[in-house]
């Protein structure tokens, strides 16, 4: 078997077809969100983890200019919003990804619907965007604790020192 496997690209999800696409998801349905800019043994540890409160894991990525307005830097993100779709359709963990270029991604929330809520540890539960939401329709809430200290600032700052 190849990977990624042929066709990947078709959970690349356009915002504007979301909620019709997410209706047909097998659930219980988790969602996060995140720039995953360079993907690193943190992020895929944390989807992995993710994906498992669930059967189906949709993953919402930060635009380009979103990313920026998030003040990590003039130079990010380093890869394109294309790009990090691409890569993020490739892991078997995720069932579909999307986008927002809003400041957060409750609008995405809202038409997907997830009946679990996910964020990484250094984000507490009542921080969480949509976490009133979710709870609200029945759905839970999870911050999930970091299993590797890993991050693509740091990672870049040990790049740009070589």
């Amino acid at each position: 078997m190849s990977y990624p496997p042929p066709g990947f690209e078709v959970k690349i999800c356009p915002p504007a077809q979301l909620a019709g696409r997410a209706a047909t998801l097998p659930r219980p349905l988790v969602f996060t969100n995140g720039c995953f800019d360079i993907l690193h043994r943190g992020h895929v540890t944390y989807l992995a983890q993710a994906a498992a409160l669930g059967a189906g894991l949709v993953v919402a990525l930060n635009s380009d200019a979103s990313v920026r307005r998030l003040g990590k830097g003039d130079d990010r993100p380093v890869n394109r919003l294309a790009d990090r779709l691409a890569v993020m359709a490739a892991l078997a963990c995720v069932t579909l990804v999307t986008w927002f270029d809003e400041d957060t991604p409750l609008q995405r929330i809202l038409e997907c619907r997830p009946d679990v809520l996910v964020k990484g540890g250094d984000w507490p539960v009542e921080r969480i965007v949509g976490a009133r939401e979710v709870a609200g329709w029945g759905g839970s809430v999870h911050s999930i604790p970091f299993l590797h200290e890993t991050s693509t600032t740091a990672l870049l700052d040990k790049i740009r020192k070589l």
